[in-house]
């Protein structure tokens, strides 16, 4: 089992350069969404995820998460049995910003220098909607986190920018 421990962000504006940072396509499809059990393509690489619940204790903000690996034609027989809305984006992966930690902490946490920015850009239909997550390795970093001075809100826990719950929209 895993803990995925994140924190989301709405952007300002897009990062300059954007089409020169590593990318990858992603297709998912939920089964479920409470739980949230889903399906995804990234690239070329097929699987399912179970996410937990997110813990109700205030300030708490893992969740355990399970991988699973697929084939295509896994893939593809339960992506056309996924609920609402299939979910289309663009992830681009970019470096954290440098002041993202006080000097001190990042020094004495060396796997803080493997953080990146994960920058998803979605496709129809969620055309213009811009998220951009940071995963931590542990609760403490996420809180000691300085957002990118290009983010906006933090919406972290708004279940409203979940892609769960944007599978589930009316559009």
């Amino acid at each position: 089992m895993g803990q995925e421990i994140e924190r989301k962000f709405l952007i300002k504006e897009l990062p300059s350069g954007l089409e020169g940072y590593p990318k990858h396509r992603i297709e998912q499809g939920y089964l479920n969404v409470d739980p949230a059990l889903r399906v995804r393509r990234e690239d070329d690489h097929y699987y399912m995820t179970y996410k937990g619940a997110r813990s109700s204790v205030p300030g708490e903000i893992g969740q355990a998460e399970y991988n699973l690996p697929l084939d295509e034609a896994s893939y593809e027989h339960l992506v056309e049995k996924a609920d609402g809305n299939v979910i289309r984006k663009t992830r681009y992966i970019l470096p954290l910003n440098d002041d993202a930690f006080e000097e001190d902490y990042r020094n004495a946490h060396p796997a803080l220098s493997g953080l990146r920015i994960e920058l998803d850009v979605f496709d129809a239909p969620f055309d213009g909607r811009v998220l951009a997550e940071v995963e931590f390795p542990n609760e403490e970093a996420a809180r000691l986190y300085r957002p990118a001075a290009w983010f906006s809100e933090d919406v972290t826990g708004d279940r409203r920018y979940s892609n769960a719950h944007m599978s589930t929209e009316a559009l």
